[in-house]
């Protein structure tokens, strides 16, 4: 009988770096939905202060107090308000930023019809 232990360790160092690459990927994953999410219900703040009559600059300094990194952007397009929120994610999974581009941005944007005039 040959030696088990011997075949066992080179199995698991061929399955060990596509183990470790599916862990990492769920990672990312998990962080961009989690962002997505939090920047979703920052949106929903943001649209009340608006309506709220709250400055630009207040509403700036609110989303960046709480999404670091995070830019907005706040357009009056005719009858309506054009809201833009977008945070750079940095990937933990070793050659996925190749696969989804260097510079991917988690981006919610809402079109609110404008009640101040």
């Amino acid at each position: 009988m040959k030696n088990k232990k011997g075949q066992a360790l080179i199995e698991f160092v061929i399955i060990l770096p596509v183990l470790l690459f599916v862990i990492f990927l769920s990672l990312d994953f998990g962080t961009i939905t989690f962002d997505k999410n939090r920047i979703n219900d920052i949106m929903n703040d943001v649209i009340k202060m608006y309506n709220d009559n709250k400055s630009t600059n207040e509403i700036e300094s609110f989303v960046k107090n709480n999404i670091n990194g995070s830019n907005i952007t706040i357009k009056l397009d005719g009858e309506y308000i054009k809201v833009n929120i977008n945070k750079r994610h940095n990937f933990y999974t070793p050659g996925l930023s190749k696969i989804m581009g260097e510079n991917y941005n988690i981006e919610v944007e809402r079109m609110v019809y404008n009640e101040i005039k």
